[in-house]
């Protein structure tokens, strides 16, 4: 019987391929079985700040990948679609979910009842029924909060020192948020002590702002405020610029959009939030429930002011408010 030296050298290789390819199948199936075993932590929808989170779990000894896999989840300012991000990632069994703001948390909570929720920069989670208390949350919701409605009233009291004449302030907030309506309604009273018209302005998606805007502008704004609200930070830096062009002055609650332009800011550091986010998610992993963790509260409070912005909008800072700023931007 014949056989052809070509077919050998064929038979050969598809011998050694067959051989080769299973030496290299075999790794490759147990890295996948194991990655397949690691925790996975949803982070959902407000990507600015998940770098701290993720610095602080390296911190706390986790790898991406070899300990630990992170599932990304974003609206990209659509908060009708945050139900079905969080359902996704309950579907792909995490063993946490991370969410900023109030409406985000919500979503989570709704998607799942036992898969633990982390929530970052609530204002009062008490009174937005995601936890019964602070000290003893229950449910499968802990976090902490920024106590946006408790300090928005010192804003207004801050603007008030920069432009002592201030008479109408716009308070642009998210009516779908319901930490921002306890913060609206706050600001609100202190407004009224204060002598000054605050000017309701409301924004819940990206499609609303040109046109809202255009009607607060009719009102003649004396200056801007505003909440952290995810939703609306998606879209930040058409609100600064907005604010830039008709040189309206902005009060803000992070530091961040004062960085980015705005004229001052204050309240906790969000950046921080996430970090101590980062801890409680550790404590869950190493077998902590979310009921047993109490939600953290800031301790401190951030004043921070834009000299250049001020300059540019022809504001002269006192030199007390200078003096109590935690920075100054010059």
């Amino acid at each position: 019987m014949r056989v052809d030296f070509g077919q050998r050298v064929m038979e050969r290789r598809t011998f050694l391929g067959v051989i080769a390819g299973g030496l290299l199948a075999a790794p490759l199936a147990a890295e996948a079985q194991q990655t397949a075993k690691l925790p996975r932590i949803g982070l959902l929808d407000y990507a600015r700040f998940w770098d701290p989170l993720l610095e602080k779990l390296t911190e706390l000894g986790y790898v991406e990948q070899r300990t630990i896999i992170f599932e990304y989840r974003a609206s990209g300012g659509r908060p009708e679609r945050l139900l079905a991000l969080a359902q996704e990632l309950v579907q792909r069994r995490v063993a946490v979910i991370v969410a900023y703001g109030t409406p985000v948390t919500q979503a989570a909570e709704l998607a799942t009842t036992t898969i633990p929720i982390v929530m970052v920069g609530i204002g009062d989670p008490v009174k937005a029924g995601l936890v019964k208390g602070l000290g003893h949350p229950e449910g499968n919701v802990t976090g902490n909060t920024v106590l946006g409605p408790d300090i928005g009233a010192k804003r207004l009291q801050l603007l008030r020192e920069v432009l002592p004449n201030v008479s109408r302030v716009a308070f642009l907030w998210n009516p779908q948020n319901v930490s921002n309506t306890l913060q609206f309604e706050n600001v609100q009273r202190a407004a009224r002590a204060l002598g000054v018209t605050l000017l309701s302005v409301q924004v819940s998606n990206s499609s609303e702002l040109d046109d809202t805007f255009a009607a607060m502008m009719k009102e003649r704004p004396h200056a801007l405020m505003m909440t952290a609200d995810a939703v609306q930070q998606f879209f930040i830096s058409q609100i600064l610029q907005f604010a830039a062009d008709r040189r309206l002055p902005t009060v803000f609650q992070v530091r961040e959009n004062v960085i980015a332009g705005g004229l001052m800011s204050y309240g906790p550091s969000l950046p921080e939030l996430f970090r101590r986010a980062a801890i409680q998610v550790d404590k869950i992993l190493r077998g902590a429930k979310p009921a047993d963790l109490p939600v953290e509260q800031p301790t401190k409070f951030e004043l921070v002011i834009n000299l250049r912005t001020a300059q540019a909008l022809g504001l002269t800072i006192p030199p007390s408010l200078l003096q109590r700023a935690d920075q100054v931007i010059e």
